[in-house]
Order: C-alpha cells, then sequence, then structure tokens
C-alpha cells in the first residue's frame, strides 16, 4: 500500500521529549515501511523515520504557539495537496486536517486517528465528518463517551519494548509522571507519598505558560525534601526512575482518552497505582499490574494499594505490556484496518507499491525538507 501518515506539526517524529502522538507516529510509519509498504510522513523538519519524510514545515513551530490555527492549516494542506498520490492516508493531526480529509470523500479513504478527547466542539464537527472519514479510538473508553459516529475500530497505543527496559529489582519508593496540570492529580499524588512515608521521584512537564502558572502557584509549595524533582526528563532518565520505583501514582481526575504514562510503567515492571477513569480500566488489570482506585477518594485508594504492592509481579506487568502494547502489535491492528478500508473502498487486493517521485504543485513553496 502506498499510505501517508500525517504527524501533528508541533514536534519532530520522533520528539526528543514531550510528544505522546509524535512517537506513536514515529513507530507506526517505521512499522509499516518495515512490513514492505510505501509510507509517506508528513512531519516537521527534523523528523526521522524508515518512511519518506516530507516537512512542509522545515522547523517545527515553537510550542509556545502550540495550537497555532494557520501553522496547523498550511501543515495539513501541504499534505493533502498529494491526496491522490497515496492509496489511503491516515491522518493523526487536528480538526484542519480531518476537515480535508473528509472533502476527499473516499478519493483516497482517509483514517483519522482520534487523538484527543471528545468536547463539545469535536462532537459537533466530527459527527458531520464520520460518513467521509474512518475514524479510529484510541481506547473503548474513548469509543464509548460518543457513540454516535461510526468508528473502523479501536486501536491501542503501543510502544517499542527495546526502548522500555525492565527491571524486577524495585526500591522503596514511588514515582509520578506527568504534565503540570490539573488533570493529572498533582496534589493527590504528593499527599499519597507524605501519608505512606514514601520518598517520590516526581517527573514533570513543565513547559507551556498555564503548565509554569500551575506549577508555581498550587505544586511548587506543597514540594517537601522527601521529594525528587525532575523536570522534563528526557527517555533514558524516565525509564530508569519508573524502573527503580515501587509503584507509579496517577491520581489523573478525567477521562484520560488513553495515557502513554502507563504502558511505559508497565513495561519497565512496575505497577501503576490509578483512578479509575477513561482508559485506565483497559491498560491496568487490578490486582496484577497494579490498582484501580475510586475517583471520590483518590488519596485513600492509593494509599491502600500501596500498601499491597507485593502482591504484585513485575514480570506480570512486563508480560501485559508485551501482550497488548507493543508497536508490533499496534502496527498489526492499523494494517488490518487500513485493508479493510481499502476492501470496502472496492479493492480485491491489497494495492502493490509502487516506486515513484514525490513533488510539490508548480509554485507552491513550502520550504520543503526531505529526507528518507
Amino acid at each position: 500500500m502506498r499510505i501517508a501518515q500525517i504527524a501533528p506539526p508541533w514536534f519532530p517524529v520522533p520528539p526528543s521529549g514531550y510528544g505522546g502522538t509524535e512517537r506513536v507516529v514515529a513507530l507506526l510509519a517505521d512499522g509499516l515501511a518495515s512490513r514492505g509498504h510505501d509510507v509517506t510522513l508528513f512531519a516537521s523538519g527534523g523528523s526521522r523515520s524508515r518512511a519518506r519524510v516530507l516537512s512542509p514545515m522545515p522547523v517545527a513551530p515553537d510550542p509556545v504557539t502550540l495550537g497555532n490555527t494557520w501553522d496547523d492549516a498550511f501543515h495539513a494542506s501541504a499534505a493533502y495537496l498529494h491526496a491522490h498520490e497515496f492509496d489511503l492516508i491516515h491522518d493523526h493531526s487536528g480538526i484542519i486536517g480531518a476537515c480535508l480529509g473528509a472533502l476527499h470523500r473516499g478519493d483516497p479513504p482517509v483514517v483519522h486517528t482520534l487523538h484527543g478527547p471528545w468536547h463539545e466542539q469535536a462532537r459537533r464537527q466530527l459527527s458531520i465528518l464520520d460518513r467521509q472519514l474512518h475514524l479510529v479510538a484510541i481506547s473503548a473508553a474513548q469509543r464509548a463517551s460518543f457513540p454516535h459516529v461510526r468508528y473502523a475500530g479501536v486501536v491501542h497505543h503501543g510502544l517499542d519494548p527495546d526502548e522500555l527496559p525492565f527491571r524486577a529489582e524495585k526500591e522503596e519508593r514511588l514515582a509520578f509522571l506527568g504534565r503540570s496540570s490539573p488533570d493529572k492529580g498533582l496534589p493527590d499524588a504528593l499527599a499519597v507519598a507524605a501519608r505512606s512515608g514514601l520518598p517520590m521521584t516526581l517527573m514533570v512537564k513543565i513547559g507551556e505558560p498555564d503548565e509554569k502558572e500551575y506549577w508555581s502557584t498550587v505544586i511548587e509549595p506543597r514540594l517537601t525534601s522527601d521529594i525528587e524533582l525532575i523536570v522534563n526528563a528526557d527517555h533514558d532518565t524516565k525509564v530508569a526512575q519508573l524502573g527503580r520505583a515501587k509503584a507509579m501514582i496517577f491520581p489523573m481526575c478525567w477521562n484520560e482518552p488513553f495515557g502513554l504514562v502507563m504502558i511505559e510503567s508497565l513495561a519497565c515492571g512496575t505497577p501503576v497505582i490509578v483512578t479509575r477513569l477513561g482508559a485506565a480500566p483497559e491498560i491496568v488489570t487490578d490486582g496484577e499490574t497494579g490498582f484501580l482506585v475510586d475517583p471520590a477518594d483518590p488519596v485513600d485508594g492509593s494509599l491502600a494499594a500501596v500498601a499491597r504492592l507485593d502482591e504484585i509481579d513485575p514480570r506480570a506487568c512486563r508480560q501485559s505490556f508485551e501482550r497488548s502494547f507493543s508497536a508490533a502489535t499496534m502496527v498489526e491492528r492499523y494494517e488490518a484496518i487500513f485493508w479493510s478500508v481499502l476492501q470496502k473502498a472496492g479493492y480485491s487486493t491489497a494495492p502493490q507499491v509502487q516506486s515513484r517521485q514525490f513533488g510539490w504543485p508548480t509554485g507552491l513553496d513550502t520550504g520543503l525538507a526531505t529526507s528518507s
């Protein structure tokens, strides 16, 4: 198949730090290319892949401008101007990409993965586009939260096991990993650490203005001497700290549609103590790979779970990750959806990969950067 993968424009693929969607797109593009497909990845400058990389924007936008409509529109438009060169488009970008994809009316088919939460604007817009797109939810919880549109399926995110080393020996300490945001339950995580008597490694993304304000006004005054703070941890630091912890505390306060940090922790052999919200029950098996706690009482529930951590075998956490959340499993599930979509479009056999040269329309100055 000739497949276009359209990443969001905000970070290179794969990202050097924060960027969960970009990590998923990187693994998917590489995996599909390794399986013999002709894959073109539209992503910002600095991106690397086994696929052909085309960068409408040679430099990724400043993260402070995250969500800027003009950058989003330019990136998506530059990709969709070449829709006719592909058998199928897989779009991970925002609502502008979804709108442009729907206007092609299935020629070629467009698979659009819902990386964000359902909110009223998304419900309204996608409810008039779903018949022209093949929507993929990233969890059953996300799909169930808005069942009124047509879906092509549910595909959980996956990560590369080789990038997430397993560690069976744990220290008497806890870990937290997430953004500086009210949604992540940071005050509750700190309360669990304080009342359990265990030290905590706090790994927090603090970059955007709202993250900085929340940190300085709400979280920083609560820090104590037994909190080891790591701001904007790189990958190696993150997995090393997750691996040494006895558990990751994740008292999120909203219906998160997936939550990559949970499968990162499981891959490292570290159980997850998480509120029973969003996709958490699809990722964490209560009593086997962690504990699901009542969101109405996250601190006491998490403390009770900490007392039971010796019941959890780190190997069971790793096995759950490898069985359900590996990059290979994710690629296979998307490949099956792509083939199903093409069959519905009238293909009786999978399209054959053909060598080709990619060119921008005459007169379009995109500042294009190309690599392969």
